[in-house]
């Protein structure tokens, strides 16, 4: 058979809080909730565009042209390369400046993609 009492059992510990166990209540870590997340990783996004748009490139379109860079024609023939190209462009000067300056002025991808027969603009160097 069992008993019920009614009323405050006496052999049971009370607990009373203490110091410590307010200070480890007051120094919780902060848990973020899901929406806490999604609010802080907007927030970060934000501030990382704002900075993007501010400290950006800054070109700007004139009603102004560009210096023009006086250019000859030359046409790629079987076995040409773009340094050999560069190299008899501008002799003195630095070679892979002048491969990269063909690249640029022409668009093309990479040094590789001359094709035989076409014609490229080459910088004239003084």
């Amino acid at each position: 058979m069992s008993t019920i009492t009614f009323g405050t059992v006496s052999h049971l510990p009370t607990r009373t809080p203490t110091r410590s166990t307010a200070r480890s209540a007051a120094a919780a870590p902060v848990r973020l909730t899901r929406r806490g997340k999604a609010v802080i990783l907007t927030l970060a996004v934000a501030a990382i565009g704002l900075v993007a748009i501010v400290l950006g490139p800054s070109s700007t379109a004139t009603d102004q042209a560009g210096t023009l860079q006086d250019t000859t024609t030359v046409r790629v023939l079987a076995g040409h390369t773009l340094w050999e190209i560069a190299a008899e462009a501008n002799p003195d000067g630095d070679i892979r400046a002048t491969v990269d300056d063909i690249i640029e002025l022409n668009s093309l991808p990479n040094a590789s993609a001359l094709q035989m027969g076409s014609e490229i603009a080459v910088p004239v160097y003084e």
